[in-house]
């Protein structure tokens, strides 16, 4: 992501009131050069568990969305709910009790919806780490659990791409496990650093995230993951992982309609994204560093520029 975007949601971070109608004509503008009026960039999938299903609902050119519901119970929330009228034809085709809005971050593209779905559900609880979001009653803080029917949903705390980036691990009784990343992880890669520094990405990677347990599902808030995995080959262009990966996602995009990507797992995290392998030799020998953080940083500054090659 670069260019207009990140000018953008650079300049969202610091005028968010006075550049969000702007903000929301251009990632409109991008959406229907990219995909149409009316198209999408992935079509929509579903992942069920024993307690757990989540509905994956692409929006704009390249965002997820994500539809949590509690199979017991039937009640759900809502992850990053930017197009609305998307969301609550889900709700009402899955037949659920939509209770909780679950926002990652400020940024538009994540929150801009919120207002809207909140004048149809005003009764909707708004979970959020930054008072920046709309509609967020006060912000949760890294540990702080709450509940979607039987299911646990615990708020940690991942600042970086913004102050008050939230990811949410959601757990069930049977042994679910999901996390939803937002703009901290990726598959294969992680966010800018928009609002924070190297030493708080790697908190948030390789301490917050990556000690959760290795088959939890990882559900991010973009469609990335040819353009991550091309700069993890660059970093390690002997890793078989890596080049498996960049082939089964090949086969995902060129379906018609593309299907998405996601979830991956943190295991897999650890075997494909360079910077959730700062430790790693051969990762360390192409930043030119040994030391974790210094290796994070080398990495993220080189892949703000980064081309994949065609």
């Amino acid at each position: 992501m670069g260019g207009w975007t990140s000018l953008y949601l650079r300049l969202t971070s610091v005028a968010p009131s006075l550049l969000n109608g702007a903000t929301s004509a251009y990632f409109r503008i991008a959406k229907w050069r990219s995909v149409g009026y009316r198209g999408t960039h992935s079509a929509q999938a579903t992942t069920t568990m024993a307690d757990i299903q989540i509905r994956i609902l692409p929006a704009l050119s390249d965002n997820y969305m994500y539809l949590l519901i509690d199979r017991n119970t039937k009640e759900a929330a809502i992850v990053d709910p930017v197009e609305p009228e998307t969301v609550l034809a889900a709700v009402a085709e899955e037949g659920v009790n939509l209770t909780t809005l679950l926002t990652t971050h400020h940024h538009w593209d994540h929150a801009g919806g919120n207002k809207e779905l909140l004048k149809t559900m005003p009764e909707l609880r708004v979970i959020g780490g930054d008072l920046r979001i709309d509609g967020v009653t006060s912000a949760s803080v890294h540990g702080s659990v709450l509940n979607v029917g039987g299911l646990d949903v615990t708020c940690l705390a991942t600042p970086c791409h913004t102050t008050g980036h939230l990811c949410y691990y959601v757990t069930s009784k049977q042994g679910d496990k999901v996390v939803f990343t937002g703009d901290t992880l990726f598959l294969g890669g992680c966010g800018r650093f928009f609002e924070g520094t190297a030493p708080e990405m790697h908190e948030a990677l390789n301490n917050v995230l990556s000690n959760l347990p290795g088959e939890t599902k990882v559900y991010c808030g973009h469609e990335y993951s040819l353009q991550n995995l091309a700069f993890g080959a660059h970093v390690e262009p002997g890793n078989k992982d890596v080049a498996a990966k960049i082939a089964w996602c090949k086969e995902e995009r060129e379906a018609s309609p593309p299907r998405p990507t996601v979830p991956s797992t943190i295991e897999e995290e650890k075997k494909i994204n360079p910077f959730m392998r700062v430790d790693i030799a051969s990762v360390q020998q192409h930043a030119k560093e040994t030391e974790l953080v210094l290796t994070m940083a080398s990495l993220r500054k080189e892949k703000d520029d980064f081309k994949a090659p065609k």
